[in-house]
């Protein structure tokens, strides 16, 4: 059997037995409960029954654009910090340190901490402003017309034009439920390991990784393999193609690579930095 074949048919095994442990996890009394969204003909009833309209919002759409190449678009949207006072209530950004979950209806996850919304402005979309169906071209993942709805999560990346190095990091689709949560830094920097040492590489894996990926049970669940597993069986170099060039690795995978807004050297540190970081964390029993 060749190494893409065995790796191939661990990743099979991998994945399977992090399903089981995504379900697990999310069966934990430590879990924040995800607050389903209304529809967005429901919240925009809700919305301007007090006087509070969608607004019309062009960013920069990272999904579409290029390094060089970037291209608007026009979304019809909320404020974000009304739908979570909505859906939260009114204290959802009392402790700028917690963390809001965005799960999308694919399994996609993303987490950010509450202080990134006190920073920035953000907007959840619900259809594009011509009109024209609420889908994109995610470039990044070889994939066409991809449902955007029943919510986009969208950020003023004009009015902050660093937001756009980050490429669609953070701009999750098909979001369907909204959670606020502790940072739970146990579970990627467990006891025993050195959080000074890996404090910066634990946020970059929950940056880049976690949303589709999982690390012992915690992550996203679109490709739930564990990390810590997988990176201690994949060399430094492969690793780094995985990372930088994933179609080189395997043809047509929905895998992104690290942003290409980001320079090549930072890119390269980024991988590196991970692997190692991964290759340190203890896997769970």
């Amino acid at each position: 059997m060749s190494t893409l074949a065995r790796q191939h048919s661990w990743f099979q095994r991998s994945a399977a037995r992090a399903l089981w442990l995504a379900a697990a996890a999310l069966s934990l009394p430590c879990a924040a409960r995800a607050e389903a969204l209304p529809t967005p003909p429901a919240l925009q009833a809700q919305l301007a029954a007090q006087g509070l309209k969608p607004q019309t919002i062009t960013v920069v759409e990272p999904h579409l654009s290029r390094k060089d190449h970037a291209v608007q678009r026009r979304y019809q949207a909320f404020p974000i910090e009304e739908v979570l006072v909505r859906v939260l209530g009114p204290d959802w950004n009392a402790q700028a340190d917690r963390e809001l979950e965005f799960k999308a209806l694919d399994g996609f996850i993303a987490r950010m901490p509450v202080s990134r919304f006190l920073k920035y402005r953000a907007f959840l979309a619900f259809g594009l402003a011509d009109g024209r169906a609420f889908t994109v071209d995610n470039l990044a993942q070889n994939e066409k017309n991809v449902a955007l709805g029943p919510y986009y999560l969208i950020w003023d990346n004009l009015a902050a034009p660093s937001l756009q190095v980050e490429g669609g990091t953070h701009w999750p689709y098909q979001v369907a439920e909204i959670s606020l949560r502790a940072v739970k830094p146990e579970a990627l920097l467990p006891a025993g390991m050195d959080s000074s040492r890996w404090v910066e590489q634990a946020a970059l894996v929950q940056k880049y990784c976690l949303s589709c990926h999982q690390i012992n049970g915690f992550g996203g669940a679109k490709m739930p393999l564990n990390l810590a597993v997988r990176a201690k069986l994949i060399d430094s170099r492969t690793w780094q193609s995985w990372l930088l060039q994933p179609q080189s690795v395997k043809p047509g995978t929905a895998m992104p690579a690290l942003p290409d807004g980001l320079s090549l050297a930072e890119r390269q540190r980024i991988a590196s930095e991970l692997h190692d970081y991964l290759k340190a964390l203890p896997v769970a029993p």
